[in-house]
């Protein structure tokens, strides 16, 4: 595609088997990107192409099928390297998802370096997966968690952030974009305050790194972790970046095959980057399919990927103020805003608008979106919320209103409003 040209949606939408099925008797209306994102056909035959052609182990073996296997494994960490910017491939570390990534910071760094009176600072706006870890390091340890809170316009308080970061602060853990509110955070303030007294800023990039463009370098943050099933690659892979000088002094977390460098009947050694955190067999395959997923969004470009994004979601706010009873959680403009919608119903509970319009074809979340604190300090156990991405239109965003506009005619004749 031409640098600079709008994304041509249509094109996309053809290498995406999934988006002409039926369901319910209506073409999908898939909106539910936050949670995982579809694949294209350049992803799903990447794994038909190493199952059918060269699966094997890798790192193991001399035999040809173990070579091919080698390289187009090592190519895609490679791929994932300059798609961030990281320094070097030995910065990009394989694990299962975001979940494990954040986790095996926790239980490694952290744990050697977190102690009694020390303090971690998070946020209000964190999936599970960057709060518990902290919860129960802190428990461990007996450190204080700290948690920046939200302001009234749905973004980062700033200001209580550099009340929190102080000369005990070991560890700021932010998410780069909320799954919830859409918030953009500033985590290069974040970073650099951290950086200021001696600490480690680790960016939670899940949903950030799909629709956005992502310089860890330029962010200056010391970890960042993401997931390959939210930027149209396979589940069961995700990615840890490591600033490599530290990553070089972090014990591994877990041990076996292929982390090892040496073995005696009293000892052993580790390898070296970044294999010491990736025991045993890797999934070969999906990390593959992740570097075909990279090379999709690359080809792309990521700038154009977001520009298309925030014509959609400026696009969907406009429309969602004509909608009665809806109260939107977050920003209610698309500066600072990814493309995320949450909401509530005044009178219907998200799981009642959700099954609503699941028999209309269109699949949007449902819940407390793994946030279950940030979702209930807006006065609600529960929120709807659609995710756009770069093969969504504007046309689904007004199937999803006429959606809205039928669940609540529905409801109301009902008797429930």
């Amino acid at each position: 595609m031409a640098s600079g040209a709008p994304l041509d949606v249509q094109r996309i939408r053809a290498d995406f088997p999934i988006l002409s099925r039926q369901v319910n008797g209506h073409t999908l209306t898939y909106l539910d990107n936050a949670a995982t994102s579809q694949k294209p056909t350049q992803v799903i035959q990447s794994l038909v192409d190493y199952y059918e052609r060269y699966n094997s182990n890798v790192h193991r073996g001399v035999h040809t099928l173990s070579i091919e296997a080698t390289e187009a494994y090592e190519d895609a960490r490679g791929k994932v390297q300059r798609f961030i910017n990281a320094p070097s491939p030995e910065s990009i570390i394989w694990t299962r998802n975001t979940s494990e990534s954040l986790n095996l910071v926790a239980y490694t760094w952290a744990e050697a370096n977190v102690g009694a009176g020390d303090e971690i600072v998070t946020t209000a706006m964190e999936h599970h997966s960057d709060i518990v870890p902290w919860q129960q390091l802190a428990y461990r340890k007996g450190a204080t968690l700290k948690i920046i809170r939200e302001t009234e316009t749905g973004r980062l308080d700033m200001e209580q952030a550099a009340e929190f970061i102080t000369e005990r602060t070991k560890i700021v853990a932010a998410t780069h974009m909320s799954n919830v509110l859409g918030t953009v955070n500033d985590v290069k303030a974040l970073a650099d305050a951290v950086h200021r007294v001696g600490g480690v800023m680790l960016v939670d990039g899940a949903q950030s790194v799909p629709h956005m463009p992502v310089d860890v370098q330029a962010l200056d943050c010391d970890f960042m972790a993401f997931s390959a099933h939210k930027m149209l690659g396979p589940t069961g892979i995700g990615v840890l970046y490591g600033k490599p000088e530290i990553l070089e002094v972090m014990p591994p977390w877990m041990f076996g095959g292929d982390m090892i460098l040496e073995v005696t009947f009293e000892d052993a050694s580790w390898n070296d980057l970044p294999y010491r955190f990736e025991a045993g067999t890797p999934n070969i395959a999906d990390a593959i399919a992740t570097g075909a997923a990279v090379d999709y969004l690359a080809e792309l470009g990521m700038d154009r990927v977001w520009a298309h994004e925030q014509q959609i979601t400026a696009y969907a706010l406009d429309k969602f103020k004509d909608l009665n009873g809806i109260t939107l959680l977050g920003p209610r403009e698309v500066e600072d805003k990814g493309a995320v919608i949450s909401f509530s119903h005044d009178s219907v509970h998200s799981h009642d608008l959700g099954t609503a319009l699941d028999q209309l074809g269109i699949a949007i979340r449902t819940g407390h979106h793994c946030a279950m604190p940030l979702v209930r300090s807006h006065g609600i156990i529960s929120a709807a919320r659609a995710s756009f991405y770069i093969y969504n239109t504007e046309a689904e965003v007004d199937i999803l209103v006429d959606g809205l506009n039928e669940a609540e005619e529905y409801f109301s004749k009902a008797g429930i409003l």
